[in-house]
């Protein structure tokens, strides 16, 4: 009975090994498209466009104080109005500059009276040269104190050097100030300055020396050096910019060159200086380019006759298509590109050892993280 049995169950065992081996595995099918990293080619169009951060000034403005000390009398302002060249902004209390121009006034009359009679007396030789001389030597003297005098009464009035806005105001009323103390700051908002700082780099590929009064040549020769603005939530409208001035000694402490803008002001919505805006130049028509590219090493792959290549991606399919290029030299983990890219292509650089022709790809995602567990710290 035992024998029968075990009899029964090898032949079902061998049965289903035979129908097993007789079944031949089905292949996988190829992924849909394959995941790879990009790199994307310096150079080109794009990447003659910068962009920098910037800082808004205005064209004009001017820290407004008196040339002469006293006690603010009267401030005619406040803070955001609008001025005429020429309108009264503040005046110090004019008493005792007064009191001065009197005084000075009396001693210039009377050194002018001595010097008139000494012109009279000299020619009949009544008084002596060396007293002539005393006399006219206090006349001079004494012009230049009271012109002085009127010029000081006169600086107690503050008057506006342009039309502009007052943009703060840092004192009050019935102070005491200092000569040449800043009290006021006047802006004219009609038009603004728009700064940046251009890092040395940069300037080293313009077209000449390499010096940054070529920079400054090139742009005021060719005047192509086409710049856009636009301002935080309103970065969808751009306003372009012309050249003002560009500094031609470096920041010391960031290195930078420092180019101004200039622009009138919006008139759809509020700009004022101190605002921060992002500002986009062409450099296309300065800057000197070799033609030579650098890209990752595992970006290029060999054909079976050892040729150079490159994947290019096709960002309208995503699909790639193999590239010959010319290589030079070789820098930590890159290479030069010397033909057969023009710069702003996008070529794989991680999975090109197992693309085809034509092939599929997605971007690889930027970074991987890690999924939290539920017994993760917090």
């Amino acid at each position: 009975m035992r024998s029968t049995t075990g009899s029964l169950i090898f032949v079902t065992v061998f049965a289903s090994l035979l129908v097993a081996c007789g079944r031949q595995e089905e292949p996988l099918a190829p992924p849909a498209s394959r995941p790879v990293k990009v790199y994307t080619v310096d150079g080109g169009a794009a990447q003659a466009v910068r962009q920098f951060p910037a800082r808004v000034d205005a064209s004009q403005r001017a820290e407004m104080s008196f040339r002469v000390a006293g006690r603010l009398q009267e401030i005619a302002v406040r803070e955001g109005d609008m001025v005429a060249e020429g309108d009264v902004i503040a005046r110090l209390d004019p008493t005792d500059y007064r009191i001065v121009l009197e005084d000075r006034q009396a001693t210039f009359d009377n050194a002018e009276r001595n010097f008139l009679r000494g012109k009279e007396l000299i020619v009949d030789g009544n008084i002596s040269r060396i007293d002539y001389d005393r006399m006219e030597a206090n006349y001079r003297t004494s012009e230049a104190a009271l012109s002085q005098a009127r010029n000081d009464l006169e600086y107690t009035e503050m008057l506006a050097p342009f039309q502009g806005r007052i943009a703060r105001r840092l004192v009050e009323n019935f102070e005491e100030v200092l000569a040449k103390q800043t009290l006021f700051y006047l802006q004219n908002v009609n038009a603004l300055d728009v700064i940046i700082n251009v890092p040395e780099s940069l300037v080293r590929s313009v077209r000449g020396n390499s010096r940054i009064d070529d920079l400054e040549e090139e742009i005021a020769t060719r005047r192509k050096l086409p710049a856009w603005v636009s301002f935080g939530d309103k970065a969808d409208t751009q306003f372009p910019l012309k050249i003002k001035e560009i500094a031609t000694k470096a920041d010391d402490q960031t290195q930078t060159y420092q180019i101004t803008f200039t622009m009138n002001s919006p008139e759809d919505f509020t700009v004022l200086p101190g605002m921060t805006a992002s500002v986009s130049v062409d450099f296309a028509d300065v800057i000197v380019s070799d033609g030579s590219k650098w890209v990752p090493v595992r970006a290029v792959q060999a054909d079976t006759g050892l040729t150079p290549r490159v994947w290019v991606l096709n960002p309208e399919d995503m699909t790639v298509s193999s590239r010959e290029v010319s290589i030079g030299r070789m820098s930590e983990g890159r290479i030069e590109i010397t033909g057969g890219l023009e710069g702003g292509e996008e070529i794989i650089e991680v999975g090109a050892p197992y693309l085809a022709e034509g092939m599929r790809v997605t971007r690889m995602a930027k970074a991987e993280q890690a999924i939290p567990r539920a017994d993760d710290p917090a």
